[in-house]
Parts: structure tokens; sequence; C-alpha cells
């Protein structure tokens, strides 16, 4: 597939159906709140730091979307909380007015008749140059493996540096990022939170939620945690820190 890759600033036709392309994404991945830090300026604020791809057969209809954030590191160690902390980490550096020193990725996401042709790792790459083209001498992505909601028992920090007799990852994306030039970091294990009441969770769902405990939810990477007593459900989704070097 012969692809037009560019950033949504040089592509503003595309802002209007960014978020409209048919993906993948459970509903209860759509709930973190965080997330409204972010997704609300992408097609305004963020616009450098989306790529957006259509085919050139077809031009005009979006296939793939990649969205990344600038935030404040200090030269941290990479954060604990992941996904939103990197996006919180960017909304106070704007509105602190502070310069950001550092870029992550947050998602790519492939239209669902496309999926498993490869476009993620081109996504990737895009990415990789947009970022160096930026400036930045790294992108860091607290990366969703792709194949660990198999295994939702599994502790993350054991399923992330699991590997296969090739020496490369057991995860289908991590091997991705590996073979594109990242390097696994750690594990972010609370990079996602999604908090609700087991109604709500009925809702995005579809299961009862009617039992205190853990509760498995096809698509997550762990157990929800339900309490039905107090009136709520928590899921917390580990990721894990990849970091690309740039230079």
């Amino acid at each position: 597939m012969a692809l037009t890759i560019t950033t949504l600033a040089e592509r503003p036709e595309f802002a209007a159906s960014l978020f409209e392309m048919d993906h993948t994404w459970q509903e209860f991945m759509l709930q973190d709140p965080i997330a409204d830090l972010f997704y609300p300026l992408a097609t305004t604020t963020h616009a450098g730091h989306v790529l957006v791809a259509d085919d050139d057969a077809e031009p005009g209809r979006l296939v793939a979307r990649a969205c990344m954030t600038p935030f404040h590191s200090e030269g941290a160690e990479l954060p604990d909380d992941g996904w939103d902390g990197v996006i919180r980490s960017g909304w106070l550096a704007r509105e602190r007015g502070t310069r950001p020193d550092a870029v992550s990725a947050l998602e790519i996401t492939v239209r669902r008749d496309l999926q498993g042709t490869g476009l993620s790792g081109r996504m990737l790459a895009a990415m990789r140059e947009c970022a160096a083209r930026l400036g930045y001498g790294e992108l860091v992505a607290p990366v969703r493996p792709t194949m660990k909601h198999l295994e939702p028992h599994t502790p993350m920090a054991e399923y992330a540096f699991r590997t296969r007799a090739d020496g490369l990852p057991h995860d289908a994306w991590l091997r991705v990022h590996v073979r594109a030039g990242g390097k696994i970091v750690k594990v972010a294990p609370r990079s996602m939170v999604v908090a609700g009441t087991p109604a709500e969770w009925r809702r995005w769902t579809g299961l009862p939620f009617d039992r205190s405990g853990p509760v498995e939810v096809p698509g997550a990477l762990s157990p929800v945690h339900c309490d039905v007593e107090q009136d709520h459900a928590v899921y917390v989704e580990p990721n894990v820190w990849v970091s690309h070097p740039l230079t």
C-alpha cells in the first residue's frame, strides 16, 4: 500500500474525521478522564504532533493516525503513571508556560479493515522521523502490548521481558518497537486508570459486574477490581516504557 503520511498541521482537512475512523478500541478504553487533557486539543494545539495517513489509491480517506504529546521531563526517570503521566505533564507545561523537553507517543490507530497489514510499523517509523524533525533526541512510548490481554493475570513485569528463542520480545507489538530501534526500559504499573460504577462498567462491557472481586474484561490487560458494596469498579492498566533514541 502506497501511503502519504504527514502531520495533521500539514493536512488540516483531516481534522473533522480524525476520530471518526473505524477502530478496534474497546469502549472502556475511551473512558480515561486524563485523555480529556489532550484529545480535545489534538486537532489544534497538537496538530504538529499528530500524524495522519491516507492511501494514494484512495486519497482523502484516513487509514491510520498516530498521536504524540510533548511533555516536561527534567531528565527524570520515566513515570510509573505512564500514559496518564505524560499527558498530565504536557498539559501542566502548557498551562504554566514551561517549555517541553521530551516527547511521548500516545497511540497508533489503524482502520479496522487494515489491521495486520503492517501499517502500525510504518506509522511508528513516521513518528520517529517526525519527533527527530521537531528536534527531539528521543521518542518514548508507554506501549500497550497487543497480546497481553490473553494473559490478564500475568504480571506485566514478567510479560514485558519475556523473549522468544531469537531474543526478540514475545509480544508482537513490542517486537515491532524493538525492531524499529526501541529499547524496553521498565514497566509503567499504573499507566492508565479507568474508574466507574458497576452500572457504568456494565454499559461499557456488557458484563454483569454483580459480584465483588476481580473481573476479566475482554481486551483488558489486567482484571478490573469490582467492589459492589462500595459501588465502584477500577481498572489500572500497566504499560511498558520503550525508549527510541533518535540521534
